[in-house]
């Protein structure tokens, strides 16, 4: 039973240049945090340290989704500018999308390259259904010419590196925001880990605007996530499940893997491959089936994320671990720093 059911209830105080505005020059240099559940225990470490702090038979689980260049800039046929947020494709001409300002049916866009767009309908929450006119080259091309990434509202300085907003180990592109865990790791650390033992596996769950939406209603109860696609291949439920038989930790990387293993899992922590999509929201009170370590960001006050990871570690522990990161100037949310919670 859930106890903690307003959203104020997770909610605390950050400076504003606390907030990070571009990541570290190397990626795993940043500070790590770890939170030990079972006695509250907090200390202070780089990321580059983590082949240490893992037990050499752990299973690190990671998302291999990609970030789409899903926001475009365009038209309205007034002159007046539209900037278009792209969610998912519905067949090879149409996408579900956000516009700022709201559009209309029938109104048109117009973008560079002789792209332009038209809204054919509007979901029920606001969602826009916009049709392309291809202009006779292929709408994913299209997209990668005249798209950008759609960085978080909070990060003020341009990009220098798009590839910054990528994990290393990116494949599958879908996202409309990072799975911002996995920007810690370079190249060289994931060979440290496989040097020390430690086993990956991968997933994909291509993250969506539910993920940064604030939650509005007092009442956590009321909220409702929108639904994000993923997919377990063979092997990594494989990987999963032998980890699980011989006893051995499953480390998820991130909010958006525990996500997907949790809502697949059944009740001795076995998956098995599968894709579809998942609308799970996990606050305290939800048992955690397959799960046993997270390494994850600090995030938004009242966000889900921040309820999902109080689930985990207790909201106690976890604000407590977050006041501590804010009197030692930890760098926080998208490039920021990272905690270890075991």
């Amino acid at each position: 039973m859930n106890t903690l059911s307003q959203t104020a209830d997770f909610d605390y105080i950050l400076p504003n240049d606390l907030i990070a505005q571009a990541p570290l020059p190397n990626r795993d240099q940043c500070r790590l945090l770890t939170l030990n559940r079972a006695s509250g225990a907090i200390a202070h470490h780089r990321f580059d340290e983590l082949p240490d702090l893992l037990r050499a038979d752990d299973l690190l689980v990671l998302n291999d989704s990609r970030v789409l260049p899903a926001r475009l800039l365009g038209h309205k046929s007034t002159g007046g500018r539209v900037e278009i947020l792209l969610l998912r494709p519905h067949d090879a001409d149409s996408w579900s999308a956000l516009t700022h300002p709201g559009l209309r049916v029938g109104q048109v866009v117009r973008f560079r390259d002789s792209l332009q767009a038209m809204v054919e309908a509007i979901g029920s929450d606001g969602e826009r259904i916009l049709r392309f006119d291809r202009a006779g080259y292929a709408l994913d091309q299209a997209i990668h010419q005249i798209g950008q990434l759609p960085i978080p509202p909070y990060v003020k300085a341009p990009l220098q590196d798009p590839e910054d907003y990528q994990t290393v180990y990116a494949a599958e592109e879908g996202s409309v925001a990072a799975p911002t865990a996995g920007l810690h790791f370079s190249h060289e650390l994931l060979e440290r880990l496989r040097e020390r033992g430690i086993e990956q596996a991968r997933l994909t769950l291509h993250v969506g605007v539910g993920t940064f939406r604030p939650v509005k209603v007092t009442n956590v109860a009321e909220h409702r996530m929108h639904a994000e696609w993923f997919r377990i291949p063979e092997d990594t439920a494989e990987q999963i499940n032998q980890a699980k038989q011989d006893g051995r930790r499953v480390v998820a990387v991130g909010t958006t893997v525990v996500r997907t293993l949790e809502s697949v899992a059944d009740t001795q922590g076995r998956v098995h491959p599968t894709s579809g999509e998942t609308d799970l929201f996990i606050v305290p009170g939800y048992q955690f089936r397959c799960v046993n370590a997270l390494i994850t960001n600090f995030h938004l006050p009242r966000s889900t994320l921040l309820m999902l990871v109080s689930a985990f570690a207790g909201r106690e522990q976890v604000l407590a671990a977050y006041a501590e990161a804010v009197r030692e100037r930890y760098r926080f949310y998208s490039f920021g720093d990272a905690m270890l919670l075991d």
